[in-house]
Formats: C-alpha cells, structure tokens, sequence
C-alpha cells in the first residue's frame, strides 16, 4: 500500500512527513544532567544508525545543561517534557523538538505558553498521548481506550491550532499491538500531522521485538508511520538494530542485506546455523540492499536462487554459489564460505560505485 501523505516537518536538519524516509529515534537513559554520560550514549545510538534522539528533562538542572549537550552532538535533539510546563520553557531555547504529554503537562495556558515559544524559534511540538496518562476528561469517559487516545490528540491539536501552531507530529501509544493498531489507524484519516509510531512500555529485547514487528510493521504496511522507536529495555544499540529491521522488512527502507536460509531439517548437508551465523556477521556492516540465499540442502536451493542477488547451495561436502540465478562456481564445502562472501562484498562495491 502506498504511504499516507502527510505535512512535512522538520527536527533539526531531519525531514518527517511528506515523502521523507521513515526516521529511527532512540532515547538516552542517563541523567540529562550529566553530560558527559548522556553525550556517550548519543555517540553510541548515532554510530548505530540514529537519526533523532529524546532526552529526559525531569528538573531544572537536566533543563539547563541541555545547552552543552547540544552544542557536543550532532543529532537533532529532542527535549521529554512530563508535569513541569516551565522545564519546557527552559528546553525549547535549545533544542530541536519539545515532547509534552497532554494528559500530565496541565491545563490549556501551559501549552499555550510552550506553543507560543515553540514558534517563535520554528521548533515542532510531539503531541504524545499515553494510554497510560489519559487526560482525567478522557479517561474518565472512554477509558485508556484507542478512542480515548485519539480523542485525546484531536482535542490537543485543536489546542494548539487555536494558538495558530502547525508544526505538529503526533504519536498515540500503549503498551500493547491492538491499542496501538487501532488508535493510529482511527486518526490517520482525520489530520494531516506525521505519526511517530512506536509501542511504549514493550518490555525486553525478546518481548519488544514481537510486539514492536506486529504492531509497527502492520501500521507500515498499511502507509502509517513517518518517525519510529523500538523501546526496548536494554542495550541501546538493539532498539535501532530492531527498527530498521521492521523498516526494510516491511519494504520501506532499502537498506542493507536481506538473508533468505532454510529451516533446519533432516535434508540438511551441513552445519547451516554455524554457516548463517558467519555469513550474517561478516556482512553485517553492508548498507547496499541485497538479497542472498543461504541453503543447507537441493530442495529449495535453486528455486530461491533465482530470485536472490547471491545464493549458497549446499550440498554434499560441496556447494554451489549462484549468482543472478547463474551458476558461478562449485567449491568444497571449506572453501565457499570465504568465496561466497568475497562475492557478496564485490558485488555491494560495483552497486554502490553505480
């Protein structure tokens, strides 16, 4: 399906909406406070792959240091803003983008407060509903329901209409798939703003992976989404591992290479979870989008090779690389590897030089 239209914003040099490619956001999870520690963790996420990343902002000092911080990084900066309107005050003097969450940041002149600044310096605004965080009127009717959230998002967004501000991007989150499905689907017809889509609360590596590919590929699939995050509690790294995964999978970022290889059975000629685990570490640092095929026996072998860049097909004591459905070579079984991979890479070069 084709991409939801939407307007264009930007944080900092970072297009979101219109025709821009999906961004990939993190969050730090050291104290803002300690700059040092917070620019480590943003070197890490930006040599990850990062292209926005949040902060916390919980008091005055977290507030006051994001200056240095910002002028140290090179990410756009985003400043997390929860219950002390006045901290966002502070922040938008520096940052990129302020993220408030309606249902605790207080009544409608403290947003017209940070909506007023906020314009005045060009910066957007995050909209950030929580199922978790309703607005007591909202909650109260609807429940932590997608409703509720989405009722909760057009009334803020009117709110910030109404004090002439569109630079608007919105996010609607629960901490489970069919909240998060439904609420996105429900509001994507209704505003023009671009979604910044994610589930919150999604657990560790194992759980937030299910949860985040259900939730977000089944929103990208269907043209919803134009800035994401895996929220993972763990190694920061593994948030924007996951998410461009779920990008390119989904067939809305052409990056990297895509590793077709068989189940494991009993046709299998040789160890395939050893020769995977090689192949997909020795490639891992290639950008260009390629497809290869990884196969332990016949069977599949040259059906999936027709259709892969660069195939392996093993077989006994031997092996085939096929390349654009050809037949290249046939090596030993001790050989292919390192053949096959120095094909992979040759071939990564001459698209890239293109």
């Amino acid at each position: 399906m084709n991409r939801y239209k939407t307007k264009q914003i930007f944080v900092g040099n970072i297009p979101i909406g219109g025709d821009a490619p999906i961004s990939v956001q993190s969050m730090t999870f050291s104290k803002t406070k300690d700059i040092s520690a917070t620019k480590a963790q943003i070197d890490r996420l930006q040599l990850a792959g990062c292209d926005i990343v949040r902060v916390a902002v919980s008091d005055e000092e977290d507030a006051k240091a994001l200056k240095e911080l910002k002028s140290l990084i090179s990410l756009p900066l985003v400043a997390d803003i929860h219950f002390r309107y006045k901290l966002a005050l502070i922040a938008l003097e520096v940052v990129d983008c302020i993220r408030i969450n309606p249902g605790n940041i207080g009544d409608k002149n403290r947003v017209e407060q940070i909506a007023k600044g906020c314009n005045e310096r060009g910066i957007p605004i995050r909209i950030g509903v929580n199922a978790g965080s309703l607005e007591k009127k909202f909650e109260n009717k609807y429940g932590p329901t997608p409703k509720g959230m989405v009722e909760s998002a057009l009334y803020n967004i009117k709110l910030l209409e109404d004090c002439g501000f569109t630079n608007i991007k919105i996010s609607l989150k629960a901490s489970d798939v069919e909240r998060t499905i439904e609420s996105y689907t429900m509001l994507r017809g209704l505003v023009e703003y671009p979604f910044h889509i994610g589930v919150t609360e999604a657990g560790s590596l194992y759980h937030s992976m299910i949860k985040s590919s259900m939730a977000l590929g089944n929103l990208l699939l269907n043209g919803i989404g134009d800035t994401m995050r895996v929220s993972i509690t763990g190694e920061l790294e593994e948030e924007i591992k996951v998410a461009k995964s779920i990008l390119k999978y989904s067939g809305r970022q052409k990056e990297g290479v895509t590793i077709i290889s068989c189940p494991t059975c009993g046709r299998i000629e040789v160890d395939l979870i050893k020769a995977v685990k090689i192949v997909e570490e020795k490639i891992k640092h290639i950008k260009t989008p390629l497809q290869i095929s990884v196969m332990g026996c016949a069977v599949n072998a040259l059906g999936e090779a027709k259709h892969a860049d660069l195939a392996i097909a093993f077989g006994n004591k031997s092996g085939l690389i096929i390349k654009k459905g050809e037949i290249l070579c046939k090596l030993e079984e001790d050989k292919i590897l390192d053949v096959f991979l120095e094909e992979v890479q040759k071939m990564a070069d001459e698209m890239d030089r293109k």
